[in-house]
């Protein structure tokens, strides 16, 4: 290899080191950050697990039940406190990893892509947020009272021995709700991370939109698809019972609509810049007719 070879792939070495260089500082921040908050959240671990049972001990409630949890095996209650600590650490620190990602990336996008990036940087966690809340108010009042009613009681008194055929009523098997607290934790986290993604539908179609990926054409011709598509995932997601199932499906396929706006809107706005610009070039078939071949 010559000098002037061996000096090319230096200078081209250079900018990879700067930008792993850079990518370092920043998931180091990120860690950090995420250690913080998860260690902040493990110090108030039972408030956040009071407030996500309070939709559990609510359906209880209205059935004149006492709310309880217990614990199945000993550990429980340590793996319980350190999911609590590591899904609310995430939450608290994302604003922090999210800017972080954001600096790493921003300066190898042109201004007017950075500009266009941003809002789907911010849309994206409250989005997350608003499904989340839709789960947790809404859905999962629901599901419990679906999953309670399966109980069995009040039970009967035995008969006496030697009573007459006839008599008293044999006792029922009595099926009563004493629910693991790390069984609980993990199906009301589903249901809130379920909704939570569902509702990135509207950024993720939106942000491909922007990219030109996909057009607002190509989700009407589709829209039959994705009618399917939510039916499945509203009989996956929710449980087995009409209300909470069609209640899912309205609002999925209203942000599949919503979704459909946002992206015509964006080819509007493009649209209209680059007929400003002189560079908009209309789709037009060749209506031209061939030349009749020579006699």
């Amino acid at each position: 290899m010559s000098d002037a070879q061996a000096d090319e792939v230096d200078a081209s070495a250079a900018p990879l080191i700067e930008h792993l260089a850079e990518l370092r500082r920043r998931l180091i921040w990120s860690v950090l950050a995420f250690t913080v908050a998860m260690l902040v959240c493990f110090t108030v671990w039972n408030p956040i697990f009071n407030f996500l049972t309070r939709p559990i001990c609510a359906a209880l409630g209205d059935r004149g039940q006492d709310c309880g949890l217990v614990l199945i095996k000993l550990q429980e209650g340590f793996f319980v406190a350190i999911s609590i600590s590591f899904l609310g650490g995430f939450a608290l620190s994302f604003p922090v990893i999210g800017y972080q990602m954001w600096r790493f990336v921003a300066p190898g996008l042109y201004k007017s892509e950075r500009g266009a990036f941003l809002p789907f940087l911010i849309a994206s966690p409250a989005m997350f947020a608003l499904g989340a809340a839709f789960a947790y108010f809404i859905i999962l009042p629901m599901a419990f009272s679906f999953f309670l009613g399966f109980q069995q009681g009040p039970l009967l008194p035995v008969p006496p021995d030697g009573a007459a055929p006839g008599g008293p009523a044999l006792a029922e098997a009595g099926i009563v709700f004493q629910g693991s607290v790390q069984e609980y934790l993990g199906l009301t986290i589903k249901f809130i991370l379920a909704f939570g993604l569902c509702f990135q539908l509207p950024v993720l179609l939106t942000l491909m939109g922007k990219a030109g990926l996909i057009s607002a054409a190509s989700l009407k011709r589709m829209r039959r698809y994705a009618i399917v598509g939510i039916l499945v995932l509203a009989a996956l997601a929710t449980p087995p019972d009409v209300i909470s199932q069609v209640v899912l499906f309205v609002v999925v396929y209203g942000l599949y609509e919503v979704s459909i706006f946002l992206v015509a809107r964006i080819e509007k706005l493009r649209e209209a810049r680059l007929r400003a610009e002189g560079l908009w070039v209309d789709d037009e078939e060749d209506q031209a007719e061939p030349d009749e071949a020579p006699k």
